[in-house]
């Protein structure tokens, strides 16, 4: 895991809600329960999940518990689990069950690579997850296994065409966009998505540490793919306040829709809505910001709350007004699997 580096203006608590500097309101958090994932993508851990030299414990249920539950009394309406990839935790489903029982939260989703989805939804559903996102980075079989390491292609799918069966109106899929890999497929994602409620989510791959020159070679605006979708017909959909960052476009002739995340996008960061804490229980204000706060001494008991709650408010204070991606500072995340993304 990173280092520590401290949050400038981490001072008295003087706002109520999770409410920053540029009055933006927080409502939504990012939960990661695990850093360990089964797959190696090349744009993210192309050799495989390296455990650290040193021994380090995720989050208990009963500390997840407690964040879901100071979050909540914030403000928070809606907490995405991720990873890593979060279901290879034995006790993913109690965690997902917690997280749903939490008085005010509305929405419990999760981020997954779909390695269990076709076998386990239906669990999931039963645990209270109401949305899922599943990664499908190509639609050819050799070339997802070529981008993930793994043949698991045909699996994923039957498991998001379950995920139908059993009851969920719409699934998101991500895609991150690559030059190489994902660019000559969009018209193959637009024909599977004619007829499926499936949100496909097209992420313009983001520089990190240790993927410069991957980037470098494979990096593509999301711009282009706006662009084409706009001139035959596709039209831009309304957010709703506890959405992501995505744009959202639609089109009468198709049941699907398609999402662009474009974080080199001037004002990315104006309708930011979402905090992160990470598995070891640090509070990250941005994807790639230097911040990371720790709160895990605050997790250890239920009368902590309240302190917990002015630790959160008063470290968002701190919170940069946007990132410096696009001077190419990606800040000191060398990879997005440590916060899930």
């Amino acid at each position: 895991m990173q280092s520590i580096i401290p949050v400038k203006n981490v001072g008295d608590d003087v706002v109520s809600g999770l409410v920053d500097r540029f009055q933006r309101q927080y409502t939504y958090l990012r939960l990661s329960i695990t850093d360990v994932c089964n797959f190696r993508c090349n744009y993210c851990l192309p050799d495989g999940y390296k455990p650290p030299a040193h021994k380090q414990t995720f989050l208990k249920v009963d500390e997840i518990q407690r964040i879901a539950n100071a979050f909540a009394n914030l403000g928070t309406e809606k907490i995405r689990i991720t990873g890593g990839e979060p279901t290879l935790r034995k006790d993913f489903v109690e965690i997902a069950h917690t997280l749903s029982q939490t008085a005010g939260i509305r929405k419990v989703a999760l981020t997954t690579n779909g390695y269990r989805m076709e076998r386990d939804v239906e669990l999931w559903q039963q645990a209270g997850i109401t949305d899922i996102n599943v990664s499908v980075d190509s639609l050819d079989t050799r070339q997802f296994q070529l981008i993930t390491g793994e043949n698991k292609l045909q699996s994923i799918l039957n498991g998001i065409d379950k995920a139908f069966e059993i009851g969920y109106k719409k699934v998101k899929v991500n895609a991150v966009l690559m030059k190489q890999y994902t660019a000559h497929e969009l018209d193959k994602f637009l024909a599977w998505i004619k007829d499926k409620p499936i949100q496909m989510r097209f992420i313009e791959l983001m520089e990190t540490g240790e993927m410069d020159d991957f980037f470098k070679a494979q990096h593509l605006s999301g711009q282009s793919i706006m662009e084409r979708l706009m001139r035959e017909g596709w039209q831009l959909q309304q957010k709703a306040m506890s959405d992501g960052p995505a744009k959202v476009l639609s089109h009468p002739d198709y049941q699907g829709e398609i999402g662009l995340i474009m974080p080199y996008e001037k004002n990315f960061c104006q309708s930011c809505n979402r905090l992160r804490v990470s598995a070891l229980g640090k509070l990250h204000l941005c994807l790639f910001g230097e911040e990371g706060i720790d709160i895990r001494d605050l997790l250890q008991s239920d009368e902590q709350q309240l302190q917990l709650e002015a630790r959160l408010k008063a470290a968002l204070q701190g919170k940069r007004e946007h990132h410096y991606l696009h001077i190419g500072d990606s800040g000191v995340r060398n990879n997005l699997s440590s916060i899930g993304g």
